[in-house]
């Protein structure tokens, strides 16, 4: 009795849909799903509109101009005001001058709305990146109402891909994030193979984490192994950012690939072979320096191995959802589940 209860904030991945662009004539049935989105978790008539127009005009964009052009879009929550990601991705000739394409009135495809300046203007969060002959990456958030005008400093701004198997319509993999004033928790689990068991053994490593994010990495995990028996088990890797030590303790088994990038280079951190669940031959937490500077990427094997940030200029600095987004554009296997996480320090 008396105990001051402690503050958590919880993030889940929810439904993320993709939806590859290659005419035109999709623009209704994509504006009609997300605007159902986004009545769904609440938001009003006006800023539904909001939506459509958004919509409308990144549509615009990846038809005129894209060449295996993508949608993604998927909820998200700041605090208690419900909200929807847009990511827009495609491998199309780049833009030379993204400050004129932002410009009021600019719109190469002639469209109401004046182009990728509206949806600068109407989304709560945005962010674009482009590397001529390489592709553009775009991401806008919009929010069933306004932010603070204060933002939160020194919390993890995160960004996440999480798409299922061509196919499938469960995701095998899964993420998530417990945090608390100081210290964060990010957890990716990869259910062995894909389909609904796979993402069975999956949610039931996201039920372990949150229930027990007030332990280590480790004892996360030797809980998981335990709750897991019962399932076909999964590649899992947990990451606890502690920001006033600048350290990260990361412990991982199975499949998931970390790695910590700094203006020193990039640290890959070690996850042990074995499957949480049935078979672990050892559960290790390493120690990693993490300064303020740095980028953490987490990602299960639908993503290639070899990857790296070096022919995207600027695009570390960039928010967290574009790294994702890039790294899923250029790297996904496409023949799995696949996640990837990015995350840094910051104002969100």
């Amino acid at each position: 009795m008396g105990e001051k209860s402690e503050i958590k904030e919880s993030t889940i991945a929810t439904n993320q849909f993709a939806i590859p662009v290659t005419d035109a004539s999709q623009g209704g049935e994509v504006r009609r799903s997300v605007t159902e989105l986004a009545r769904t978790i609440g938001f009003d008539k006006t800023e539904t509109g909001k939506v459509a127009i958004v919509v409308n005009e990144i549509m615009g964009n990846l038809v005129k101009h894209s060449t295996q052009g993508e949608l993604l879009f998927s909820s998200r929550a700041y605090g208690d005001i419900s909200g929807i990601e847009i990511l827009a991705l495609d491998r199309g000739p780049g833009i030379t001058d993204v400050a004129k394409c932002l410009r009021n009135g600019y719109s190469t495809t002639s469209s109401p709305g004046t182009g990728l300046g509206a949806v600068a203007r109407l989304s709560g969060l945005f962010d674009i990146h482009s590397v001529p002959e390489v592709g553009t990456a775009l991401c806008a958030h919009l929010f069933s109402r306004p932010l603070p005008r204060k933002p939160t400093p020194h919390r993890l701004v995160i960004g996440a891909v999480c798409l299922p198997h061509p196919g499938e319509e469960l995701c095998g993999d899964a993420w998530a994030e417990e945090a608390r004033p100081g210290r964060s928790l990010v957890m990716i689990t990869d259910g062995l193979g894909h389909g609904p068991a796979a993402s069975d053994a999956s949610r039931e490593a996201v039920r372990i984490f949150q229930e027990h994010s007030n332990l280590a990495p480790a004892a996360i995990l030797e809980k998981a192994h335990l709750a897991l028996h019962s399932t076909r088990g999964a590649a899992i890797g947990i990451a606890e950012l502690d920001q006033g030590n600048s350290l990260v303790r990361y412990v991982g088994v199975g499949n998931i690939a970390g790695v910590i990038l700094s203006p020193e280079g990039s640290r890959n951190m070690v996850s042990h072979n074995g499957i949480v669940g049935h078979r672990i031959r050892k559960i290790q937490e390493f120690t990693y320096p993490f300064h303020k500077e740095a980028l953490l990427v987490m990602h299960s094997d639908g993503l290639a191995s070899r990857w790296s940030l070096d022919r995207y200029p600027g695009l570390a600095s960039r928010h967290p959802s574009l790294i994702a987004g890039v790294l899923y554009r250029d790297y996904s296997r496409g023949r799995d589940d696949v996640t990837v996480v990015a995350a840094r320090v910051g104002e969100k």
